[in-house]
């Protein structure tokens, strides 16, 4: 699969989880592990 990058403010992504943890946990629990373990690495680099 390919994979881009994304610049997103830590509000946007909220937002995009927030509207995620409105659909069935079965249909996106991955895609949201997946957006929180990146934001977890790339905030852990920051430090």
């Amino acid at each position: 699969m390919e994979k881009t990058n994304l610049i997103l403010t830590i509000d946007e992504i909220n937002k995009i989880l927030g509207a995620l943890g409105q659909q069935p946990y079965v249909h996106v629990f991955e895609l949201i592990n997946t957006i929180q373990q990146q934001v977890t690495d790339q905030l852990k680099g920051k430090g």
